[in-house]
């Protein structure tokens, strides 16, 4: 059995082949990310049949060339660099080349021997890039809405004490006809009461009565073309933000109708179509994995329990390790699990009860509802909580006996 290791970069990789005992049969050698490049590394990794070819998950850089040595035959292991870092470190190593990496990762294949990785299905590749497009513009959406606080603040600050989502599409038409204080003093209240803001509502007569009162008094004191042309881009900006993630979310709850695992995980109380999205696209199919606890130990929602010698603190925070994105992502389902989902609220419920604070509660409710997505995905059935009845009013005399 030979292993090789490839250091991934973005121009170019370099690859090295060891033996069973570790002895190097090929030199680290670069190859080029293009055609001449994938064909000359699959010439010297050989037949495919006896080859382990170990790779760390680089960002972008591996997927192409995962892809085309998956589609020549070869065992691909996806390597997490924080396991080949510390390979690294138990050598005490004090230099790091790519030719030095491509070793490591080669060695590390040789003695640890990690598991082939499937290339991902391509309706999870899809849902996962969709998903990815969609944090994108979630998180643009935000700094637009940020650069707007800080233009409304320097032209009309009184404004967010009548209309206080900036993100809205009130405040959106409102501000790109109106940017400043100074351009609400010099409208109509009927032309501010009468705008159309969705399509379909009005401002209404109080709120612009409100609107105006305030101008007048608005201790703003920038409004210059400066400041309304940027208050105007930035409501411009949100409104095609707001269409496509709109438009997003539809694509994505189409793919995820297509997607067997992924459909079947919104039947569990709590976990709509964008979070049963998220899943997929961060695990792929949740029953890979070798069971509930190595799911939650993935997402990152289990103690890092540090004992030693006289120290022996009686309560254990978060690992460090795991998906942050994916805890990130499921912190406000869980939140909502805890409220709709009975057989969830009653665990929660019982953990508070017995003196656990809100955020342990929390925490552990969300590994709960991973065990429910594992059980979920494993058995590929809708969720059918089991929830314990009731005791009978009348037990009979030999209830008990």
């Amino acid at each position: 059995m030979r292993f090789a290791g490839i250091d991934i970069g973005s121009q170019t990789h370099v690859v090295a082949v060891v033996d069973e005992a570790g002895q190097v049969l090929l030199k680290p050698q670069s190859v080029n990310e293009d055609a001449e490049g994938y064909q000359a590394l699959v010439q010297v990794l050989g037949s495919p049949q006896d080859v382990l070819v170990a790779l760390e998950a680089t960002g972008h850089y591996w997927k192409n060339l995962f892809a085309h040595l998956a589609a020549a035959g070869f065992q691909l292991a996806l390597l997490n660099p924080v396991r080949t870092r510390r390979f690294a470190a138990e050598d005490l190593a004090r230099t790091k080349t790519d030719s030095i990496d491509a070793l490591g990762i080669a060695r590390f294949a040789q003695q640890k021997r990690p598991h082939a990785t499937a290339l991902p299905a391509a309706a999870t590749e899809e849902l996962r890039e969709l998903v990815r497009l969609r944090e994108r513009l979630v998180q643009d959406f935000g700094d637009r809405v940020r650069q707007l606080h800080r233009l409304v603040d320097l032209g009309f600050p009184e404004f967010t004490r009548h209309v206080k989502d900036l993100g809205s599409e009130l405040a959106c038409a409102l501000l790109e006809k109106y940017p400043t204080a100074e351009a609400f003093r010099a409208a109509r209240m009927r032309e501010v009461a009468y705008l159309r803001y969705d399509g379909r509502h009005f401002v209404g007569r109080e709120l612009a009565e409100a609107l105006l009162q305030a101008a007048r008094v608005s201790v703003g004191a920038h409004h210059g073309e400066a400041w309304r042309v940027q208050v105007r881009y930035a409501c411009e900006d949100l409104g095609v933000l707001r269409r496509r993630l709109k438009d997003l979310e539809r694509d994505i709850e189409k793919k995820l109708e297509a997607h067997d695992v992924g459909k079947l995980l919104t039947t569990i109380d709590g976990i709509g179509p964008l979070t049963a999205a998220r899943l997929i696209a961060e695990v792929g199919n949740p029953a890979d994995f070798r069971d509930a606890k190595a799911l939650a130990a993935y997402v990152g929602v289990v103690p890092g329990l540090a004992h030693s010698g006289k120290r022996t603190p009686s309560r254990a925070g978060l690992s460090p390790y795991g998906n942050a994105r994916l805890r990130h992502a499921l912190w406000m389902p869980t939140l909502t699990a805890v409220r709709k989902n009975p057989w969830l609220r009653r665990f929660y419920e019982g953990l508070r009860a017995r003196g656990k604070l809100p955020k342990q509660a929390l925490v552990a409710a969300m590994r709960k509802l991973l065990a429910a997505v594992y059980s979920v995905a494993k058995r590929r059935k809708p969720f059918t909580p089991l929830l314990p009845t009731a005791p009978s009013p009348n037990p009979s005399p030999c209830a008990n006996g």
